[in-house]
């Protein structure tokens, strides 16, 4: 069985060829996205395998079954980039990893938070050039901060643990409530309470085309003046042009972003001789008090060991699953 990869970079073939030791796949990589100009290089191959920013709509999809593909297998969580209609109407079968070491992305959604509160990211700078003064990097206790936990699945759950370890009051809002996190102390509320007494919000929910710009120019003029706002999950939940200007005036205090929603064009690339024209990315990194990472949160050891050998596994089951069909099918 053949598996062709897209977005792969150098750690992706390191963890997927040691998981692969077990199945014997025969894989091929290719570092750029897939989408309508490199769809036409699949060939041979019963399965694709691909990340976040790769886009696979219409077009894609009919092209790869008509080349034989069964199988696409995202190792992310998130599908929005996948057109699930398309793929059913076509017989392909999808997987993802829903679950995946989710105290890594909620770690760095924490670690973001005390960095853009306690400037430890301006302060190395500094001391870098013997500049050993305070002024301006003065922070606030989290003890005592209200936190508002948008999405309470694995990853926000995770989260929730470690802001009530920190001595938060954790207000919460899910489709769904979590008892265990109601026992623990964390409260579900409606969305628009949580948006008007929340100190500190952290993004934690599937995009989808209900929550798309989620925090937009009325959900913002709803929040607490100086409010942080996290977003670990997907760029298309804040519209950034909104987000820009609610900075300008100083309505929200501090933004940290590990997801953009151009970001497609940017992140898993090497810019640095190149001149970026997403003017929305440039005026978000000249404020001083947003903090951007590109898409990092998945990125430790443990969870992308976790992907690889689920993403693996899951095409064996489907690949195993299929061959049993078709055999069942040619003996009647």
């Amino acid at each position: 069985m053949k598996i062709v990869f897209f977005s792969a970079k150098p750690y992706d073939k390191l963890f997927f060829d040691r998981a692969n030791q077990r199945y014997g796949f025969e894989i091929e990589y290719y570092e750029t996205h897939l989408g309508p100009h490199i769809v036409n290089a699949v060939e041979d191959a019963e399965a694709v395998c691909v990340f976040v920013n790769d886009k696979l709509n219409k077009e894609v999809l009919e092209i790869l079954a008509a080349k034989g593909v069964k199988i696409i297998a995202l190792r992310c969580a998130g599908f929005n980039n996948v057109d699930l209609k398309t793929a059913k109407q076509l017989g392909l079968a999808v997987c993802r990893v829903p679950a995946y070491s989710p105290e890594a992305v909620a770690e760095h959604a924490v670690a973001m938070l005390l960095t853009i509160n306690r400037k430890t990211h301006k302060a190395y700078n500094r001391i870098r050039e013997q500049n050993f003064a305070l002024n301006g990097l003065l922070g606030y206790n989290l003890i005592g901060k209200t936190i508002g936990v948008i999405g309470t699945g694995k990853i926000g759950k995770a989260f929730c643990k470690i802001m009530l370890g920190f001595g938060c009051t954790i207000l919460a809002h899910d489709l769904y409530e979590d008892k265990s996190l109601v026992e623990k102390g964390v409260t579900y509320v409606p969305f628009a309470d949580l948006l008007r007494q929340s100190d500190i919000i952290s993004l934690h929910c599937p995009l989808t085309p209900e929550n798309h710009y989620l925090i937009n120019k009325e959900t913002l003029k709803k929040m607490k003046p100086g409010v942080t706002i996290i977003n670990t999950s997907r760029g298309g939940l804040i519209n950034t042009s909104d987000m820009i200007h609610v900075l300008k005036t100083r309505q929200v205090g501090a933004l940290c972003i590990d997801v953009y929603e151009q970001e497609e064009k940017l992140f898993f690339r090497d810019l640095s001789e190149s001149i970026i024209d997403d003017d929305n990315i440039q005026r978000l990194m000249s404020f001083p008090n947003v903090l951007v990472t590109a898409h990092q949160a998945f990125f430790t050891e443990e969870a992308i060991a976790e992907i690889a050998e689920v993403t693996m596994n899951s095409i064996s089951l489907l690949y195993t699953n299929q061959m049993e069909e078709t055999n069942a099918v040619m003996l009647t």
